[in-house]
């Protein structure tokens, strides 16, 4: 099993003009094999692969990187023509690989060799890179496994950071029991609304930071493109989206973790993304929530911890009644479910309980009458969710 962790370094201004020269020859490597790959069709990966040796002639400047760095492009490339000959068989209209100028090429790799990292207390550590030197970096996690490959990657607002990727083991997670079972509904009103009545609420990240991101975009359209000016804008402007990403990661890991850490099997929605957002006219709020990124992170959590996540078909689950299984129509105003049998809680409350019912495959205990009042949201559960990361990390 392979695992990336990504740590932020901080390198000097010597350090980080050696880290901007090498991703500029990196990309010029790149570019000079697309080129020969076009030119020549039929050229042999091997051969093509031996090109840059020429190419260490023609440009001496390129013996000041690290040799298996310039030979990762190679691999790079290739992997990038197998992504674009998958899109093709599943049906994707594709183009050619396009060359990648300076502002569209941000890693470089370290590959089996080149690098050494070296940790020093609880947070802070080093890292050694060929051809470099050595850099600090903010360890903020254990490293388990043998490092296999680094990547240094620079972000659009200037940042640099380090992708260590270690393997371990293979090993299979004892399966938790499923004492403790939970449906999961999404939505856009409450993040999260679960079958025990539990609900985190939508922390609408992109429309708090709007107004300050339309105030940068404006300053960013004042100032000539290319001058120094519009060069501090438009990092300030990559910062502020930098920003609302990392609130949302933040959010959305602390969900996860909350419900792999609480129950033995989740059930959620399986839901298609791309068609919601491309016809619904509450797009904007549907890409802002993420949903799919927070599938990818409670499975790959609920995998190492031995949780179950059982995905179910999303088709009339807010319309069916939980707990008599009647079907009634409610338009998306329309909040709280009634049904005849009695039932009367929060919409989202009762589609939680119709998905975990659909994986369970089994009807759920009936509810008593004190319990059929749409139930408060409890808002302080992300709270809660960090709070267990703290201490876990100590």
């Amino acid at each position: 099993m392979r695992i990336t962790n990504k740590f932020r370094i901080y390198p000097g201004k010597r350090q980080a003009e050696r880290l901007e020269f090498t991703l500029d020859k990196c990309r010029l490597v790149y570019n000079k094999l697309l080129e020969k790959l076009q030119k020549e069709k039929e050229i042999p990966k091997f051969q093509l692969q031996h090109y840059i040796i020429e190419l260490r002639k023609e440009h001496p400047e390129l013996g000041e990187v690290y040799a298996r760095v310039l030979q990762y492009e190679h691999y790079k490339l290739f992997s990038n023509l197998t992504a674009l000959s998958r899109l093709k068989k599943n049906g994707r209209k594709i183009g050619r690989l396009r060359f990648k100028g300076k502002d569209w090429f941000k890693t470089f790799t370290y590959n089996l060799a080149g690098f050494a990292l070296v940790k020093k207390g609880r947070k802070t550590g080093k890292i050694s890179l060929s051809k470099i030197g050595v850099i600090p970096l903010k360890a903020h996690r254990e490293i388990s496994g043998r490092i296999k490959q680094v990547t240094v990657k620079k972000s659009a607002a200037g940042k640099w950071y380090v992708l260590v990727i270690t393997e371990e083991k293979e090993f299979k997670p004892q399966m938790r029991e499923p004492v403790k079972k939970v449906g999961v509904d999404l939505g856009i009103k409450h993040f999260a609304f679960d079958s025990e009545g539990n609900s985190f609420e939508h922390p609408r990240n992109l429309t708090k930071n709007s107004a300050k991101t339309a105030k940068l975009q404006r300053r960013l359209r004042r100032h000539m493109k290319g001058s120094n000016n519009w060069l501090k804008a438009r990092i300030k402007l990559a910062k502020q989206y930098e920003k609302t990403l990392n609130q949302r990661n933040d959010f959305l890991h602390k969900v996860s973790t909350y419900y792999v850490r609480n129950y033995g099997l989740i059930a959620v929605e399986k839901l298609d993304i791309k068609a919601l957002v491309m016809n619904s006219h509450n797009a904007r709020n549907i890409a802002d929530s993420a949903w799919s990124r927070f599938s990818s992170l409670l499975e790959y959590k609920a995998e190492r911890a031995g949780v179950r996540v059982v995905k179910v078909d999303p088709k009339g689950t807010t319309q069916v009644c939980s707990n008599c299984g009647r079907t009634g129509h409610k338009e998306l105003w329309n909040r709280v479910h009634e049904c005849e049998c009695g039932l009367k809680i929060d919409r989202d409350f009762n589609s939680a309980r119709e998905i975990l019912k659909r994986a369970l495959r089994q009807e759920l205990p009936e509810f008593t009458p004190a319990e059929t009042e749409p139930l408060p949201a409890r808002a302080s559960l992300v709270e809660e969710a960090g709070n267990s990361n703290k201490s876990s990390s100590r």
